[in-house]
């Protein structure tokens, strides 16, 4: 099983993971089980025990879902508050009226079935992303290592552990070498636990050094995190500020549209002596506008379509708020390698110190390489470069090649920033050996850092071989090491990394590159990817650890070096406290804590069990260029969903005015369903659904629901005065038999008009496709005024000349109103 392990400078490098989603917070407290450890069984279960354990149904079977089940989606679409009102309304209708009154309930059963085939569309991606990106755990069975789905895991089995991957289920530790496991997404505690045959592990906590195996004691609903990760893993539209501000809305349409509603009611039923069925049509025509209910649905297929898009980009996105949030996000913090730069890397070449013979520095790679089972991206160029078969070592300098044997290893822990081994060479004598960060193995003034100083401002990334005193695990036991050579390595940049820090410099989102790799190098580096401020270096352990001083010094600094984990997590929350909303890139061990904390985590596809498993947004594909296709898409759903919720809410705020007015005036209500049915297909239904899934690059912006009805109030407000004067000089106008047919007419081309120039504020900036949209809506009401059969089947004829030239007037007037309210109100608050 190809693992994934820290190299020498704090960095990651890729290998298959698992996207199990889990979140367990970090208030949790999980009492590790004390029970005595399994019998040791080196070779795992056999075929026989692995058969017997599965008819018992001691089977890891707990669902991991990253979506809705069907069920769910068509619940969740079907069942809703205002579906329920206008079901009940639609009903009554089919009895009382005819059936193009009852048109309103066709549509809604129209936008429902939009809405649950575009989230099942959206599922079906998820649901296949999830395959995809996949990685099983090893498991061991007759003596044999074997990759296995997480829900084939049985009661006893031997799960093999390298660093990155994820504890799956809980368990006894049965092997364990220098294995060191983060249990900080369950209990809190930020330092990793040495772990030891025998001890417990809990399912939710991942390996940040060392590896081994442990027996599976707890399997499927038992085990500790099985229940959070589940919840985790759903297909979910909470914690979006999009989606919580409209609810907010219809909290308050729902206070506003029920007294109002009731008001209408015994206005056209009781004071007014008009025909029974009519004054209902009439009622009903006045309640069924007030409600938004296209916003919802568009919210949901805007956010379903972008997964779709962003899936066809190897882009799996765990929570659709991440689509909202990354839009929202004025900082990114990268890691370094696997981002900005692939995970391979060469040596390029190797510098002897003090006197030190190359042919002997040579050996003590080679063994080097062979003591890590699971290399890092540093030490897996050594071993290329120097592989264990190579016969080019000096007999003379370092004896026979075969004859030195590893007697001790320690693995790269970010913390320390180098790992270890102690060699029996040939000629019998002990040595031990340290590899890793040069500014941390050797003391400050040491004149060597000068010359690894020139190497690193080459973009270059330097190793430090010593020979260290005593024990490899003694404290200490990098103090007093001998520098004995220096390995340079060369990193591959990735070709498409320079064009996505300029996308973001060109949205002004602040690019920072927090890496665990010497500050100059990474800066380097950056610089010759075009980042801006790639020159402004710090060295995190010069960092301020006050978090008002830190938050200065992230802000005026793009480049930092030699980052702790814990210092991501704290250099995160420090952005945060200025008000910035942050996203963090990452792929490895090193990065959980930090991603888990960022507003927005990424992760690589290749990366960690565990880095996966706290991102909302996974890069499959590996390539950090999926970024902007991600903000874009974000920035494309805000956009568009603010535009076409300020069309139905003014349409809400008319029609409650309107409903307003007509029990203060004791009038007839001007319209019925049809009519309203027309007006919201024409100016909101249709053209908001194409306006809704457009291309829209403009920055996300806060206060959602502030911003929508600055705009949708006075519009509204506006579009019902203009209707109801236009009304009131119709009723004193038109008299005799058809009278109220002539007057509804000439309300209804006002309130077209009115708004058709919403929408036409609304579509700008014009394009030639959202002219010709604009046009069509026009079009088709001048059909249905011109056609005969269309004019009966709507009740629409305009009744002589001066009145509908009147109600054309009243509605130019009111154009020339918007435009000055939207522009008065874009100056003042901005758009």
């Amino acid at each position: 099983m190809t693992q994934r392990a820290l190299d020498s400078s704090g960095e990651q490098t890729p290998g298959p993971s698992r996207p199990t989603m889990i979140d367990a917070g970090a208030e949790l407290d999980p009492v590790h089980p004390m029970e005595p450890p399994p019998p040791r069984r080196p070779d795992g279960l056999s075929t026989a025990e692995v058969a017997e354990r599965v008819a018992r149904g001691e089977v890891n079977d707990v669902p991991v879902r990253s979506s809705r089940s069907v069920t769910e989606i068509v619940r969740a679409n079907v069942f809703t508050r205002f579906n329920l009102i206008i079901g009940v309304l639609w009903v009554i209708m089919l009895f009382v009226a005819p059936i193009q009154d009852s048109l309103f309930g066709f549509v809604i059963v129209a936008n429902t079935g939009i809405g649950i085939i575009q989230e099942w569309r959206a599922k079906k991606t998820l649901d296949s992303l999830a395959v995809i990106g996949e990685a099983k755990p090893t498991v061991r069975r007759d003596g044999v290592a074997a990759e296995i789905s997480t829900s084939e895991i049985v009661l006893g089995d031997l799960v093999e552990l390298g660093p990155g991957d994820k504890v799956v289920v809980d368990g006894t530790v049965s092997e364990a070498d220098s294995l060191e496991i983060d249990e900080s997404l369950l209990t809190g505690e930020a330092d990793p636990v040495i772990k030891r045959a025998g001890d417990p592990v809990m399912s939710g906590s991942f390996v940040v050094a060392g590896g081994g195996a442990f027996t599976a004691t707890k399997v499927g609903r038992e085990a500790y995190a099985a229940q959070l990760a589940e919840e985790a893993s759903r297909f979910t539209l909470v914690h979006s500020e999009l989606r919580s501000g409209i609810s907010t809305i219809l909290k308050y349409v729902t206070w506003m549209m029920v007294p109002t509603a009731i008001g209408l009611i015994i206005s056209q039923l009781v004071v007014k002596d008009n025909n029974f069925k009519e004054s209902v049509a009439r009622t009903v025509g006045g309640i069924v506008p007030m409600i938004p209910e296209g916003l919802v649905l568009l919210t949901s297929v805007a956010f379903a379509i972008g997964v779709v898009r962003l899936g066809r980009k190897q882009c799996l996105v765990q929570e659709l708020p991440a689509i909202e949030g990354l839009a929202r996000v004025d900082v990114v913090c990268l890691d370094k390698t696997g981002t900005l730069t692939e995970g391979g890397m060469d040596v390029t070449e190797v510098r002897p110190l003090n006197g030190s013979d190359e042919a002997y520095v040579t050996q003590v790679l080679r063994t080097f390489g062979s003591s890590d089972p699971r290399p890092n991206a540093s030490l897996q160029a050594i071993i290329d470069a120097y592989p264990a078969d190579s016969g080019d070592a000096l007999p003379a300098a370092g004896g026979d090649a075969e004859s030195w044997t590893v007697t001790d290893a320690m693995p790269f822990s970010s913390a320390r920033k180098y790992s270890g081994a102690a060699f029996t060479e040939a000629d019998g004598t002990d040595s031990v050996w340290l590899l890793g960060a040069p500014d941390v193995l050797l003391s400050e003034g040491d004149a060597t850092l000068t010359e690894i100083e020139q190497l690193n401002e080459q973009g270059l990334r330097v190793l430090l071989l010593a020979r260290a005193e005593g024990e490899l695990d003694a404290p200490g036991a990098a103090a007093g090491a001998a520098p004995t050579a220096l390995v340079v390595l060369e990193q591959r940049l990735r070709p498409d990394a320079g064009d996505t820090l300029a996308y973001f410099a060109d949205q002004n989102v602040a690019t920072k590159v927090i890496s665990g790799d010497n500050a100059v190098s990474v800066g380097a580096v950056a610089g010759k990817l075009g980042l801006a401020g790639a020159e402004n270096t710090l060295d995190a352990r010069r960092l301020p650890t006050d978090p008002d001083e830190m938050a200065t010094a992230m802000e005026e600094n793009a480049v930092f070096g030699r980052v702790t984990p814990q210092q991501k997590r704290d250099m995160v929350a420090a952005l945060q406290s200025r008000g910035h909303t942050v996203a963090m890139t990452g792929d490895g061990v090193n990065d959980v804590l930090a991603l888990k904390d960022a507003d927005i985590g990424v992760s690589m596809g290749s990366g960690s069990e565990a880095t996966r498993a706290v991102a909302q947004i996974v890069l499959l594909n590996n390539s950090f260029a999926t970024l902007p296709s991600v903000v874009a898409e974000g920035r494309r759903v805000i956009g568009n969903i603010t535009r076409v919720a300020t069309l139905f809410l003014t349409k809400t705020v008319y029609s409650v005015l309107l409903a307003i007015l007509v029990v203060c005036f004791q009038v007839e209500y001007p319209f019925l369903p049809r009519h309203l049915t027309l007006l919201s297909t024409l100016t909101i239904g249709v053209p908001a659904f194409f306006l809704a899934l457009a291309p829209n690059k403009e920055r996300a912006q806060p206060h959602f629901v502030r911003r929508v009805m600055r705009y949708a109030i006075p519009s509204g407000v506006i579009a019902a005065a203009a209707t109801f004067a236009t009304y009131l000089v119709a009723r004193h106008h038109y008299s005799g038999e058809g009278a109220l047919e002539a007057e509804t007419s000439a309300a209804t081309l006002t309130l077209f008009l009115v708004s058709m120039w919403v929408l036409a504020i609304i579509a700008r900036p014009y394009t030639w496709w959202r002219v010709g949209l604009v046009a069509a809506m026009g079009l088709g009401f001048l059909i249905v005024l011109v056609v005969p059969w269309l004019q009966d089947f709507f009740a629409l004829k305009l009744v002589g000349a001066p009145m509908p030239w009147t109600a054309v007037g009243i509605a130019v007037a009111a154009a020339a109103l918007l435009e000055f309210t939207w522009r008065w109100v874009g100056r003042r608050f901005g758009m």
